[in-house]
């Protein structure tokens, strides 16, 4: 069947746009219409928020919104809110809390609270010139003219903290960059920075514009080409770290602490030479942080490409953890780069965040950079705990076992059969198929 464009879809009303979906691609069946419509709110005004927070939109998508209890964090007992759909990564959160809590819990330290953007500009003109018209009229200039939209934001305690001029000439002919660092305070602060950049960009073409110090056609050649704010953030930092004696990393799967401790080491190590490991060990360490993220309303995306930037910053993919056992003591940590709000966007809109930030105490911005680090740790503490013992798939496909027996309709007197089948084997979706299969021709 060939499909046909559509014409003014944002236009047409939320069952309108469900019925050219449905006809146009899934041939009418009202099925699909059924399990689009099952996922909408009862509460019309509850729909319609949501609705709004996006375009488009015919439906809610849900993901589990689960707790990760007992997190000692700089002596505050906390339980993380964690909005994932992966097996284990709530569980092997709330493992992880348990087994530090009675050794002093995980401790935090904001290294930095900086901000980046820039205006990206082309501008053929010597570097030297243009070093001098910046430091003696144009960097006053932008930022005088940005006072009033940094007023609000320096009655918190915010603002523009400098701006630089950065010749980037050697790597794109006649390229420049205004670049700029900011205070945020509670707020992410995107629209924020974003505004103040754009007026940068307005300031410097005046600027250029009616200055002496550049001939006309030097003056014609000036492009403003963006003012963005970046997602890259290596001065925006929070550290998480565990420590305790070896002979306290006591563990259930029978080896010694001693050699726990010598084969968690070795696996940190791994991941901070070998990017193939390191790819798998970071994206764990995101799956504890992303899940406190989206629950508290912050941009997973952002902070994503943030770590896994600041993963690669010496020229290797390497691994955002690190680890030591030195003088009897285990030392394990985390420096992450992340910038994330408490205000603005949907921390004031969503009712989950709402809840998810009253549960955290009200967080200031960088309590909540406190606590993603340590859920980030935590997630990488247990993998691998477990890689370097029992193996990863034991627990892991435990939790898994349920998804395989809802796929296949399992009752739930099969379910807790199925629980205490595999109470001291490793699920396989081969056996739990083969063993319902067992279980149901036994019952005919």
């Amino acid at each position: 069947m060939k499909h046909q464009p559509v014409e003014g879809f944002s236009k047409l009303s939320k069952q309108g746009k469900i019925d050219w979906i449905v006809n146009e691609y899934l041939e009418g069946n009202d099925e699909y219409q059924k399990i689009l419509k099952q996922y909408w709110n009862e509460n019309p005004e509850l729909q319609k928020l949501h609705e709004e927070f996006s375009e488009n939109t015919v439906s809610n998508f849900y993901m589990p919104y689960g707790i990760a209890p007992n997190f000692l964090i700089d002596g505050k007992l906390l339980a993380l809110p964690m909005a994932v759909e992966e097996s284990s990564v709530v569980a092997a959160a709330s493992k992880s809390a348990k087994f530090w809590l009675d050794k002093g819990g995980f401790k935090t330290t904001i290294i930095n609270t900086t901000k980046l953007g820039h205006t990206h500009f082309i501008f053929e003109v010597e570097p030297h010139r243009l070093k001098h018209f910046f430091n003696f009229e144009l960097k006053k200039k932008l930022l005088q003219q940005t006072e009033a939209i940094t007023a609000n934001m320096r009655k918190r305690g915010g603002g523009i903290l400098d701006v630089e001029l950065v010749d980037k000439t050697s790597e794109l002919s006649n390229y420049y960059q205004l670049k700029a660092s900011f205070d945020t305070v509670d707020s992410m602060g995107a629209n924020f920075i974003n505004s103040c950049l754009e007026q940068f960009g307005k300031t410097l073409k005046q600027e250029i514009e009616t200055s002496a110090a550049f001939t006309e056609e030097e003056k014609a050649s000036l492009q403003v080409v963006m003012n963005i704010l970046s997602n890259f953030t290596p001065d925006c930092i929070v550290r998480a770290e565990v420590s305790c004696r070896i002979e306290d990393l006591k563990d259930d799967s029978g080896i010694s602490p001693e050699e726990f401790a010598w084969k968690f080491k070795q696996a940190v190590t791994i991941a901070e030479i070998e990017p193939y490991r390191a790819t798998t060990h970071n994206k764990g360490i995101m799956n504890g942080v992303d899940a406190v993220v989206i629950a508290t309303g912050n941009d997973f995306r952002a902070t994503e490409a943030c770590a896994h930037a600041y993963a690669a910053k010496d020229g290797q993919y390497r691994s955002l953890t690190h680890c030591t056992t030195e003088n009897g003591v285990f030392r394990f940590w985390i420096d992450l780069p992340i910038s994330v709000g408490v205000v603005g966007g949907l921390t004031n809109l969503h009712p989950l965040v709402r809840f998810s930030l009253a549960l955290l105490g009200k967080p200031s911005a960088q309590e909540l950079m406190s606590i993603l680090a340590v859920s980030g740790l935590a997630q990488n503490f247990a993998a691998l705990r477990s890689l370097v013992t029992t193996g990863i798939q034991k627990g892991h496909m435990k939790m898994h076992l349920f998804n395989i027996l809802n796929q296949f309709g399992a009752t739930e007197e099969e379910k807790q059969y199925f629980v205490q089948y595999f109470k001291d084997k490793t699920v396989s979706h081969h056996e739990v198929i083969s063993e319902l299969e067992r279980l149901r021709a036994s019952k005919i």
